[in-house]
Parts: C-alpha cells; structure tokens; sequence
C-alpha cells in the first residue's frame, strides 16, 4: 500500500488538470491518467506477489504442517519436508530448481507482455 500511495504522488498534476479542462470526468481521469502513471508500480507489485506466491510456506507449515491427509501441502512446504525432516537433499534440490524455472518462465511471460500495457512517462513512442 505505501508502494501504491507513494506511486500516487509521482502522478503528474498537469496531466490530470489538463484532462480536467478537457471534459474527463474522474473515472476518465483515473483511466487514462492516473492507471498509465501507476502502470510501472502495478507491474512491479505483480512480480513480487508472483514470486511469494510460489514461496508460500510459513502459514501452511505453522498453522497445519501440511494438514490432515496433506491437504494444505504446498510445494515449498514439500520441498522443505523432502529436504529437512526426510533428509533428501538432492530431489529437494532438484525441487528448487523446478521451482525457480517456473517462477522465472512465469515472471518472464509477464515481462513480455508488460510492453503492451506499462508505460513509463520518460519514454518516447
């Protein structure tokens, strides 16, 4: 949120008075100015909740250790029982490699695609 609150500020005032003398209502506003401002910031806050939600293991493993029948096993709390409570470090090791080619492809495929949707104010088109 702070990330977010701190992107709002850097939104330049002129464009938004500028669409405001032109007739943009707020919701034109926010559409066309502030969300293009915002872009950089939205693509950033995506990558990391990408990357944490791979990494997802501390409220699995505190709260259920994987649960009855391991029905709240993620793949990290996986990883992490094959590698300290089994003891098989080279699958767990080939467990994290799996998991930072998929975190890696998926962050790529976003970064693809982020020229079609970002735009970063200093830039010339």
């Amino acid at each position: 949120m702070v990330i977010y609150l701190a992107a709002l500020q850097d939104v330049p005032v002129e464009l938004l008075e500028a669409a405001e003398l032109d007739g943009a209502n707020a919701l034109q506003r926010f559409r066309h100015v502030t969300l293009p401002a915002l872009s950089p910031v939205i693509l950033f806050n995506l990558i990391m909740g990408l990357i944490a939600s791979f990494q997802y293991f501390t409220q699995a493993y505190v709260m259920t250790n994987g649960g009855p029948q391991d029905s709240t096993t993620f793949y990290a709390l996986h990883l992490f029982n094959e590698a300290f409570l089994d003891f098989h470090m080279g699958y767990a090791s080939a467990m994290a490699w799996v998991l930072f080619v998929v975190t890696l492809v998926c962050a790529l495929l976003i970064f693809r695609s982020s020229a079609r949707w970002v735009y970063y104010s200093g830039e010339a088109r």
